[in-house]
């Protein structure tokens, strides 16, 4: 089955969906050009996709070939800045490199004050002028996190959200991580490898299985993720997130990561800086 292009009841926003991606997109400016653009881009990028996902899956070294889709480009781009930190595919970076391939289409297409392109969460956005992009953080039960403001001053065009409620599996217990960053493949990546590092080995509040148990179709294969996480301590809580915090701030320092909100059961840590407020109660670490 092919893709569908839905205008939603407000006739502001687009919705496109193709099997497992889910894109909601919207625009100020010139809309219905930007529209077209965004749905004759959408058209063929799970079919580009497809046809290499093997090597999408398969773990990036400095030695990995440049694959040849646009998209897959952005993948592996993006997944290149992080190959140090451990187990990696290009996979982690495949909701916001599609996500900015389909705002590259609409910007490319018209002049648009505002734009956004929302696929299950991570974000690429366009912004002109005095314009802003605001969103909220929420928890998995639909409670409020916190929120991202972003303006055209600062150097960020993409928002990404991991952790263990997410739509892919985890290695580590975050409830969520939020990173912005200069694209949505970035910040997904970034997003993917600081929830994975929010961890308690071995603890016994913590229940794993391999992810070929779960998902057949995952690229992390027999490793196991987490499945289930129990009450933790403060001091449990506060010990996972430092490791989080830590990497975070080891991407802010080096990559084009801006900043990270970090939230496991009743407490949370942001990397400091004016683009995100945190509503939990809050670690602090200098």
């Amino acid at each position: 089955m092919g893709s569908t292009a839905t205008l939603l009841p407000d006739g502001k926003r687009l919705h496109l969906q193709h099997g497992p991606i889910d894109l909601v997109i919207g625009a100020d400016g010139t809309r219905d050009t930007a529209f077209e653009a965004a749905r004759d881009r959408f058209e063929t990028i799970l079919d580009e996709l497809v046809a290499e996902l093997p090597e999408l899956r398969a773990t990036i070294s400095p030695l990995s070939r440049r694959p040849n889709g646009a998209v897959a480009r952005r993948m592996h781009d993006a997944a290149m800045q992080f190959r140090k930190s451990g187990y990696l595919t290009r996979m982690a970076a495949v909701a916001g490199s599609v996500a900015d391939e389909v705002l590259r289409a609409m910007t490319d297409a018209t002049e648009l004050r505002r734009a956004y392109v929302n696929n299950g969460g991570d974000i690429a956005f366009h912004l002109e002028g005095s314009e802003r992009f605001t969103a909220a953080m929420m928890n998995h039960n639909g409670s409020l996190l916190g929120q991202i403001t972003v303006t055209t001053k600062d150097a960020v065009r993409g928002i990404a959200t991991s952790g263990r409620h997410g739509r892919s599996l985890s290695l580590g217990i975050a409830d969520s991580v939020t990173v912005l960053a200069s694209s949505a493949a970035e910040a997904d990546v970034a997003a993917t490898l600081i929830a994975n590092a929010i961890n308690l080995p071995d603890h016994p509040a913590i229940k794993r299985r391999p992810a070929s148990e779960i998902d057949d179709d995952s690229d992390l294969g027999d490793i196991p993720v987490v499945i289930e996480c129990n009450a933790l301590s403060q001091s449990d809580c506060a010990d996972a997130l430092k490791s989080g915090y830590d990497r975070a701030m080891s991407y802010v320092q080096h990559t084009s990561i801006s900043g990270a909100a970090l939230f496991l059961q009743d407490y949370a840590v942001a990397t400091k800086g004016h683009l995100l407020s945190i509503q939990n109660k809050e670690e602090h670490y200098a």
